[in-house]
C-alpha cells in the first residue's frame, strides 16, 4: 500500500474548509508519546476492533503478478464505478472466462 503524502498546509478539495483545517490542533507527537503507543487491539474493547475495516499488509507468498495492461475505456470504467476493488473483479472475470474456455 502507498504511504498517504503528509500535508503541512492547508489543500482545497480534501473535504474540508480552510476554516475546518486551522480549527484543529494537533501538535506532532513527542519521542515519548510515541514510544508508549500501544496497538488498537491492545486498548480498544474487542467488539470496537473487530467492527473496524481490516487492512491487508504485504502478501506473505504473493500469489498474484503485477503487470500492465491496456483496457478500452468503458470496461475500466464500468469495473471501477463499482467502487473499489475493481482490480479483483477484473481477474475474477478473467478467471471466470478461463473456466467457460475450457
Amino acid at each position: 500500500m502507498k504511504a498517504r503524502k503528509r500535508t503541512k498546509e492547508f489543500e482545497p478539495g480534501h473535504g474540508y474548509t480552510k476554516e475546518d483545517w486551522d480549527a484543529v490542533d494537533s501538535p506532532e507527537l513527542t519521542d515519548e508519546e510515541l514510544a508508549n503507543l500501544r496497538p488498537a487491539r491492545e486498548v480498544l474493547p474487542p467488539e470496537i476492533f473487530n467492527a473496524l475495516p481490516k487492512r491487508r499488509g504485504p502478501q506473505k507468498a504473493p500469489t498474484k503478478v503485477a503487470v500492465s495492461i491496456r483496457l478500452s475505456r468503458d470496461v475500466l470504467e464500468a469495473f471501477k464505478a463499482k467502487g473499489p476493488g475493481w482490480q479483483s473483479r477484473i481477474d475474477e472475470t478473467l478467471r471466470a472466462s478461463l473456466r467457460r474456455a475450457g
